[in-house]
C-alpha cells in the first residue's frame, strides 16, 4: 500500500527526507476490537510535527505520521460490534501505531465515529482529534456543566484559532450557556474566532486582566489555555475565579502553582491519546463523543474547521502542510485526500 512516512527523526521539513513516498505492507486483516480502514482523507495537527521530530525511524522501521482520518471500514475484527463493512467512519488514533498518512490502517473501533453524513470525507477528517481534545477538556476534565447549569459564567479560550480551540468555542455555545470570550492578535485569527462562535475577543499579544475587566465579564470559572507561557499563566492566575479550573494542552515551561492557592484552584491536562494508550475502561467514551460530534453537525451546530485543501496524500503535500503548521500562524486545520 501507498503511505508518507519518515525513516530519520528530526530533520527540517525543507529537507526533501523529512518526509518520503513510502510502499509498505498491507496492515493484514483485523482482530479483535479491530476494524481495517481505506483512508479517504487526513487533516495534520501540531501533534504531526511533534512526532517527526521526537520519534525514533529507521528504513527498516518508517513511521507512518497521521491523526486524524475519514474513510471507509474494509473489514472489522471478530469482536466488533459497533460498525460493519462499507460504514463512512472518522477518527483521531493513537500514537503507537501506524498513522492514518496510508491507504489502509487498523483502528480499534471504540476510538471511531460515524463520519457526519452532510460532510465530505476532507471535511470530516479536520474534526476527530480538535473534537475530542475540545469536548473531554471542557466536559470530560473541567466538567462545565451543560445546558441553562452554565448561564452567566465565562469561558476564556486562549489562543482562540488553533484547530482546538476552534472547536472549543462551538462546543461551548451550542451545548451550555456560558459567555465565551476569546483571544485573537491577527485581523483574520479575531474574524475566525467570532465565526465560530465567540461572543467577544480579546488580544493576547496584550496584558489580559485589563481587556477582560473592560468587558465587565467578571472572574473565570473555566479557563481553556492552548498556548501557555509563565507571563500568561500569571494573567491567568488573577483572571481565574476563587475554585475555578484551567485547563492546559501545550507543554510549557514549569508553571508556579503557588498561584492558584488561595483560590483553591484545579489545574487540568488533557491529552486525548490518554484513553487508547492506556486503554482505560472507558475507552469506549471517544466513540460516543465522536458519535455526538457527528449528530451535532448533522444536526447543523457545529461545523468543520477546514481552511484549506493542501490536495492529494502524498509526501509533497504533507510537507508544505507541515511548514504551515510549524509557522504558528495556522488558522483552522488542513486537510488532504485521496493518494
Amino acid at each position: 500500500m501507498r503511505a508518507v512516512g519518515f525513516t530519520k527523526k528530526a530533520l527540517p521539513i525543507e529537507d526533501p527526507r523529512s518526509l518520503l513516498d513510502l510502499e509498505l505492507p498491507d496492515p493484514g486483516s483485523p482482530q479483535g476490537h479491530d476494524l481495517l480502514v481505506r483512508v479517504r482523507a487526513v487533516s495534520v495537527n501540531p501533534r504531526d510535527m511533534k512526532s517527526r521530530m521526537t520519534m525514533e525511524a529507521s528504513a527498516e522501521k518508517p513511521v507512518v505520521l497521521g491523526y486524524d482520518a475519514s474513510g471507509v471500514v474494509e473489514a472489522v475484527g471478530p469482536d466488533c460490534t459497533l460498525f460493519r463493512p462499507g460504514d463512512e467512519v472518522m477518527y483521531a488514533g493513537v500514537l503507537d501505531r501506524l498513522g492514518s498518512n496510508a491507504e489502509l490502517q487498523l483502528v480499534d473501533e471504540r476510538i471511531v465515529g460515524r463520519k457526519p453524513r452532510r460532510l465530505e470525507h476532507a471535511q470530516a477528517a479536520s474534526l476527530p482529534l480538535t473534537a475530542l481534545t475540545a469536548y473531554e477538556m471542557l466536559f470530560d476534565r473541567m466538567r462545565i456543566p451543560r445546558d441553562g447549569e452554565s448561564a452567566g459564567n465565562v469561558l476564556l479560550v486562549v489562543g482562540g484559532a488553533g484547530g482546538v480551540p476552534s472547536i472549543a468555542i462551538q462546543l461551548a455555545r451550542a451545548l451550555t450557556e456560558l459567555t465565551v470570550v476569546a483571544t485573537a492578535s491577527r485581523p483574520e485569527s479575531a474574524a475566525w474566532v467570532r465565526q465560530c462562535g465567540a461572543h467577544h475577543v480579546v488580544d493576547h499579544s496584550r496584558p489580559l486582566p485589563a481587556q477582560m475587566k473592560a468587558l465587565d465579564a467578571g472572574p473565570c470559572p473555566w479557563i481553556f489555555s492552548t498556548h501557555t507561557d509563565t507571563a500568561r499563566w500569571a494573567e491567568m492566575a488573577q483572571i481565574l475565579a476563587p475554585q475555578g479550573s484551567i485547563g492546559l494542552i501545550d507543554d510549557p515551561e514549569p508553571l508556579d502553582l503557588r498561584l492558584l492557592k488561595f483560590k483553591s484552584a484545579a489545574v487540568h491536562w488533557e491529552a486525548m491519546f490518554t484513553r487508547p494508550m492506556f486503554r482505560t475502561r472507558d475507552m469506549v467514551r471517544q466513540h460516543e463523543i465522536l458519535d455526538e460530534v457527528a449528530d451535532l453537525v448533522d444536526a447543523g451546530k457545529l461545523r468543520a474547521t477546514t481552511t484549506r485543501d493542501y490536495g492529494s496524500i502524498n509526501a509533497a503535500n504533507l510537507r508544505t502542510a507541515h511548514a504551515a503548521i510549524e509557522t504558528g500562524r495556522a488558522v483552522g486545520k488542513i486537510v488532504l485526500s485521496g493518494f
